[in-house]
């Protein structure tokens, strides 16, 4: 049963970004420079010994926290399989969600359960949780990232039914603004089958979602 703090939202699909020059990649340099520059703002200076390093530090860092943007989403799962006369559902719980929130830069820490109806094909289980990671590795907000797993998974993989839960912790309301501790934010995509009983409450149950109605 779901706790009540938890805010249930229903995600919707999400819309592309316009590409704008805002878009052009800035060199290393460039992004060593803007760290330097923050822990200026912060009020100390880059050049301190602790702090002399931190800007390559945090690029590099940068470069795994957001990998996801060199990645391709549906490209993952590119490789499927037979379903071999299984047609229930296929469910991955627990996934780890290790994001950004777009907002503040602040970390969203949480887990995605994921599940589907075959149509012809099926995933290998580790696909689903490459693609949660693909997505989660980039400046985020959840709803949009509920929505990105559901979509690609029902556009790539054209099952019956796709079912994705996310429930997560935001550190932008933890550690500043309000700063509520303990608050953690759920949310849903239900496609095809799902979206209507019997179904809808079946997969809900199984995914830990709380009420189905």
């Amino acid at each position: 049963m779901l706790d009540a703090r938890l805010q249930i939202v229903e995600a919707t699909p999400a819309t592309a970004a316009p590409d704008t020059a805002d878009s052009v990649r800035p060199t290393r340099q460039q992004a060593e420079a803007a760290v330097r520059t923050l822990i200026r703002w912060a009020g100390d200076r880059p050049a301190r010994e602790g702090l002399a390093d931190t800007p390559a530090r945090v690029v590099r860092a940068y470069e795994e926290w957001f990998g996801g943007y060199a990645l391709d989403p549906e490209a993952i799962l590119g490789r499927t399989f037979d379903r071999a006369g299984y047609d229930d559902i296929v469910l991955l719980r627990d996934i780890p969600v290790r994001s950004v929130c777009e907002h503040h830069m602040a970390p969203i820490r949480g887990v995605a359960h994921v599940a589907y109806l075959p149509g012809e094909r099926v995933v290998g289980i580790s696909k689903l949780a490459r693609l949660v990671d693909a997505y989660a590795r980039r400046l985020q907000i959840q709803e949009r990232l509920t929505a990105e797993i559901a979509d690609t998974l029902q556009q790539v993989l054209q099952p019956r039914g796709v079912a994705v839960v996310v429930q997560a912790t935001h550190e932008c309301i933890a550690s500043r603004g309000i700063g509520m501790q303990g608050v953690a934010m759920v949310t849903r995509r239900l496609l095809g089958a799902f979206e209507q009983d019997p179904a809808r409450r079946e997969i809900l149950a199984l995914l830990g979602a709380g009420r189905a109605d």
